[in-house]
């Protein structure tokens, strides 16, 4: 064959061949790159996950630490969309560049919103402290009147008015307890087919003795009275109770126990127990049933 022809098309073919081979380099070069890159979207996905999980967790934990139906109500929807961006987040591919920035943006909005609230939980415990440091004060002062007044029999008639608020009972250690049919604690609120509620009156050696009735009110997370106990008077009003109970009150701390069947279908949520006796609330937890 001619040289001619020969040379220029070996030329050709060499080149053809180192064309082919700087093409080859150059894709697994972009191939590995392409790998590196989408490792670091998984590390980065899963970082994010963490996180959002945590926060679900802080949201959890705040709301055993603070006794503000108002609050723990804000704290469970805050919860509810950490939890719900973090199922966003799971069933987004890390190579999906436009949604795995939205929920960060979104991520740094939960961590705002955190801050402020624990920074606001923080600021009611402070004051929490404060009014159990100044409550213990008046509780002491309270003590040393009571014996001033013990010692001042003369005097009784001019401080009976004071005596009175003083003489006011409290309801400590409100407890309560769902069961199911065979006595036993029900896991869930909607097994429930009795309620107990026990508690204790405090001793208080101003209170008149005799016959007493205590009431209590169970309020649903709907805000509404679980009936069936009667009703009382409050306020210049009459209310509807969830139990009641007669029995002789000596001044001396007296634990006591209540019953309720259920009949009704009862949601899980919040629920708020108060006691009232003598026509004053002496008593009120809350209780978080699911």
């Amino acid at each position: 064959m001619n040289k001619k022809i020969v040379l220029p098309l070996v030329a050709v073919i060499i080149l053809l061949v180192a064309g082919v081979a700087y093409l080859a380099f150059n894709l697994t070069k972009q191939k590995r790159v392409n790998e590196e890159m989408q490792e670091l979207a998984d590390l980065d996905k899963k970082e994010m996950e963490n996180e959002y999980e945590q926060f679900a967790r802080q949201y959890s934990e705040m709301k055993t630490q603070i006794n503000n139906d108002s609050i723990v109500a804000q704290l469970t929807q805050e919860q509810m969309r950490t939890q719900q961006l973090l199922e966003e987040l799971k069933q987004v591919k890390a190579s999906d560049a436009r949604e795995i920035a939205r929920l960060k943006k979104e991520l740094a909005t939960v961590r705002a919103v955190l801050r402020t609230y624990v920074l606001e939980i923080d600021s009611l415990n402070r004051l929490n402290e404060n009014l159990t440091a100044e409550n213990n004060r008046v509780k002491g002062q309270y003590a040393e009147a009571t014996r001033k007044i013990e010692g001042l029999s003369s005097e009784r008639a001019s401080l009976s008015e004071k005596v009175a608020i003083a003489a006011q009972l409290d309801a400590t250690g409100i407890n309560m307890v769902v069961k199911k049919k065979n006595g036993k604690p029900a896991k869930k609120i909607k097994d429930a087919k009795s309620i107990e509620v026990n508690f204790t009156i405090a001793r208080n050696v101003t209170a008149s003795n005799g016959l007493r009735t205590f009431y209590v009110r169970i309020a649903t997370p709907a805000g509404n009275t679980l009936g069936g106990g009667g009703s009382f008077q409050y306020e210049n009003r009459t209310i509807e109770c969830s139990m009641k109970k007669a029995v002789e009150y000596s001044g001396e701390a007296i634990t006591l126990t209540t019953y309720r069947q259920v009949s009704e279908y009862l949601e899980a949520g919040t629920y708020t127990v108060s006691i009232f006796a003598d026509g004053n609330m002496i008593g009120s937890r809350t209780f978080n049933f699911n």
